[in-house]
This record gives structure tokens, sequence and C-alpha cells, in this order.
């Protein structure tokens, strides 16, 4: 039997917590001014003015050394839990830890073979 009452808090705080976003959104888009020129369909690109076509194409390899970086940058935040509590966790957590880290090391040495870590 669902009752209202068990779950009121909830119910009020998911409704709340939906409608701050829906207002600020409706405020918003009502004050907006709506003013569409030249100037708004332009990139902004630090102030200086646009040169050439906005759509150009980038290689790969930039998204490949990002999609690399934050692999491994993701992954060493793992590890921070482990080396503060290592001392309770004992030598079968250790165990766990190389075989991650070795995990890691394999992937590094194939990105670097396949060459994602080379910028030129």
């Amino acid at each position: 039997m669902f009752l209202f009452s068990e779950y009121e808090t909830f119910w009020i705080f998911l409704f709340i917590s939906s409608l701050i976003p829906i207002l600020s959104f409706s405020i918003s888009r009502a004050l907006a001014p709506i003013n569409k020129g030249p100037e708004k369909s332009t990139s902004y690109e630090s102030g200086i003015e646009p040169m050439g076509d906005t759509w150009i194409q980038f290689r790969i390899r930039y998204y490949m050394f990002a999609l690399v970086f934050v692999v491994f940058d993701v992954e060493t935040v793992f590890l921070y839990p482990w080396a503060m509590s290592f001392d309770i966790l004992g030598l079968s957590t250790l165990i766990e830890v190389l075989i991650f880290v070795l995990i890691l090391i394999v992937g590094l040495v194939y990105a670097w073979r396949k060459g994602a870590l080379e910028w030129s």
C-alpha cells in the first residue's frame, strides 16, 4: 500500500527541485532580449574578430590525446582512497591494485604504440 505520509518529504523535495529550474528558465526566456543580428551569429574567439570559416576540421589525434589523458587522470583518482586506507585493507587489496596498475600500464603501452601520445 502506497502511503503519501511516508514519502511526503521526498515528494515535496522533488516538486521544489523540479520547479526551480523550470521557473528560472521561464523567467530567463521572458526577460532576455531578443536581438538577432549579424553579431549574434558570429563565433566568439576571445574578443578577436574571427578569421576564415568557423567550421574547420580538427584532426582526430587531438581528441585521442584528450581521451587518453582523461582516462588515465580519472583512473589515478581511484588510487587515492586505496592509498588512504592501505594499512586497513591488507594484502588482497594490494594484489588487486597491482593488477589495476598493470592494466593501466598495458593501456598506456598500447596507446603509445598506436601513436595516440604523439603531438605532431
